[in-house]
């Protein structure tokens, strides 16, 4: 079975729908991976996503803040939901489709400003969550998987536009890489996008506070879409859809697609 997968931090889903029809409308993936939806599952706007042939959903949902969901094409069904760090918050879901692939679908925490757990307690609790997710998925060992969404760092040098000056700032400090990176490795996980594009600056996010994003081209990549070792190699397509980070009243973040033949 051949899939397009694609993850999105919508930055609400509500505020956003055109955007996401949109998208689903003129990309087509087969499954869409939605982050910080800041809606309660029963409010997000499910009508419109069912007229254009997504029929199928897993979510879990939150008034104002984080929020996850898949929208697929494809029949799914969920297989569970992670409160890593005790947070109370709505950062993951998985679901499984019927050739036996769990997606999951992460929202890390951002993580504050100040990259110090002593003074800063968002920066603990991010590192706190990554560390949960390692010991899970050291546990798991999961096969058949693929792991996306915004996981808030952006692990390579070229993953910023400037490795130097990102060096002290949250997304790209050391230790939030080495907590990423311990991840990767307890899942045994493979960075399907630089899998395909190794070499580069490659971004997926731009703050709203640039006036001109595109000519400043001062990016991160804090979107991933990973898989394990048994399905990576069927992994192949992968792209950043820069141009939807300059759609009206668009998300700070831009879709991040891959293909899977299985």
């Amino acid at each position: 079975m051949a899939f397009t997968l694609a993850t999105w931090n919508i930055n609400s889903v509500r505020l956003r729908e055109a955007l996401v029809c949109k998208l689903l409308s003129e990309e087509a993936p087969d499954v869409l991976c939605l982050q910080e939806c800041k809606s309660p599952v029963e409010k997000i706007p499910t009508e419109g996503f069912r007229a254009l042939g997504y029929t199928h959903m897993v979510a879990r949902g939150q008034k104002g803040y984080n929020g996850v969901a898949i929208l697929s094409k494809l029949p799914l069904q969920e297989v569970g939901a992670h409160d890593f760090a005790d947070l109370g918050h709505a950062r993951h879901v998985a679901a499984q489709l019927e050739n036996g692939v769990t997606i999951h679908n992460f929202y890390v925490p951002a993580g504050g400003d100040i990259p110090d757990r002593a003074v800063n307690e968002k920066f603990g609790q991010k590192l706190d969550y990554l560390t949960q997710m390692r010991d899970h998925f050291a546990a798991e060992r999961p096969a058949k998987s693929i792991l996306v969404g915004d996981l808030n760092i952006a692990p390579r040098e070229d993953d910023v536009w400037s490795h130097k000056q990102l060096l002290k700032i949250v997304s790209h400090t050391p230790i939030e890489v080495e907590h990423l990176n311990d991840v990767m490795q307890a899942g045994a996980w493979v960075d399907v996008t630089r899998q395909d594009i190794p070499e580069g600056q490659l971004y997926s996010w731009w703050s709203y506070r640039a006036r001109d994003w595109d000519a400043a081209d001062k990016g991160r990549r804090l979107d991933h879409v990973w898989a394990t070792p048994d399905i990576a190699t069927a992994a192949h397509g992968s792209r950043v859809l820069r141009d939807a980070r300059g759609w009206e009243q668009p998300s700070d973040h831009a879709p991040v697609f891959a293909s899977f033949d299985l």
